[in-house]
């Protein structure tokens, strides 16, 4: 039968046919076609609870999460399995979700089924849940920095030395994201807003989500600047090898690095409601492992090269730069979260950001956004 026809009680059917792992592969495999909708694939749900699992949760066969530099040191030093296994998942798989060459991919996968867990800078996620994709926000990081996301433009371009020499030029990026974010500000503060849907700014703006093709462009002219973050794999290559240079940073006081550029980790509702003791294993073992990181560096710098395959340098670049942004600390306070959240937006719908513009969260959508039971003190809190 053609993918496309395959439906979720034929699967249903075919399951009892074939081993959980293969079932568990074809379902993933019919996610990532868009062949199944909403089929949960981060994992497969059995009827009854298992001995390990905390009481009211069913029994998570695995679960699959992103594949990040963190997650990578996390199950070959097995923290992820450690803390898994204490509720009862004796299998975590992680997946290259695209994020690498399609910005955003995590989010779509998440939405599918394909990961249970989503990392983005919060920005990002609140577009999405303004796009209407039911999610929650379960962890989310101090402030950023002004090296997190700078305005780059070819090393070799002597036209362009500083934000102000931007007017008329080409800009791309990914809309939602920080590569449009922290850029927006900086221009927006410099005088030179960038186009939008609505009318023509001072630089003309392109949204590309592809970041190969970005960069591609960028190197061959076809674009005057882009943005990104250094400490990326993509992005730490073109600077570590001398291809582009900086031509502007937000500034430390400013709403992107205090506000938009924060890390953030989301899931489903419904899966956070129904297996939240899981979310709180991998927020658990995200903190063990960052804390490993940052006291093994060389260490980790292989793992992640083997892991994500990089350069062990770029790897290395990836945790030391200050632009990194996988390591940070969290923001433990639930309703600094929600401020957070409502004074970013309040500021680019003031600024003309045609997005939330046009769907804007109200503060009780904020409010629930921020799921507070792992934030604080509460019962799934890493930080009690």
């Amino acid at each position: 039968m053609p993918a496309e026809q395959l439906n979720k009680p034929q699967l249903t059917q075919r399951a009892n046919k074939i081993s959980p792992r293969v079932l568990k592969i074809a379902l993933a495999v019919a996610t990532a076609v868009g062949a199944v909708g909403a089929v949960q694939t981060y994992a497969v749900a059995a009827q009854n609870t298992s001995p390990t699992a905390k009481a009211g949760e069913q029994k998570l066969d695995f679960i699959n999460l992103q594949l990040r530099p963190w997650t990578v040191v996390a199950k070959q030093k097995g923290f992820l399995k450690e803390e898994f296994d204490r509720v009862g998942i004796p299998e975590v798989n992680l997946v290259a979700t695209g994020t690498a060459e399609l910005v955003g991919a995590e989010s779509a996968a998440l939405d599918r089924g394909g990961i249970a867990i989503a990392q983005r800078m919060v920005y990002p996620a609140t577009v999405h849940r303004a796009n209407g994709l039911d999610a929650v926000i379960v962890w989310l990081s101090e402030p950023s920095d002004q090296f997190r996301t700078p305005i780059l433009a070819r090393a070799n371009d002597d036209s362009i030395k500083g934000v102000t020499d931007l007017e008329g030029k080409k800009f791309a990026s990914s809309r939602v994201s920080c590569y449009f974010t922290s850029p927006f500000e900086i221009l927006t503060k410099a005088g030179l807003p960038l186009d939008s849907r609505k009318e023509q700014g001072k630089v003309r703006y392109q949204s590309i989500d592809n970041v190969a093709a970005v960069n591609s462009a960028l190197l061959s002219g076809a674009i005057d600047a882009t943005a990104a973050h250094l400490g990326t794999s993509n992005a730490a290559a073109l600077w570590a090898t001398g291809q582009v240079k900086v031509v502007g940073r937000s500034p430390n006081d400013g709403v992107y690095v205090n506000g938009a550029g924060r890390v953030s980790y989301f899931a489903m509702r419904d899966f956070v409601n129904k297996y939240p003791h899981s979310v709180k294993a991998f927020l658990t073992a995200h903190e063990r492992t960052k804390k490993w990181i940052s006291e093994n560096i060389d260490e980790a710098s292989q793992i992640i090269a083997e892991g994500t395959r990089v350069p062990v340098h770029i790897a290395k670049f990836q945790i030391t730069d200050p632009s990194s942004f996988e390591f940070m600390k969290g923001e433990p306070d639930a309703d600094a979260a929600r401020r957070n959240i409502k004074e970013f937006q309040a500021w680019y719908v003031e600024k003309g950001d045609d997005i939330l513009t046009d769907r804007r969260l109200s503060d009780d959508q904020i409010d629930k956004f921020v799921d507070a039971r792992f934030f604080g003190k509460a019962e799934y809190s890493v930080y009690q």
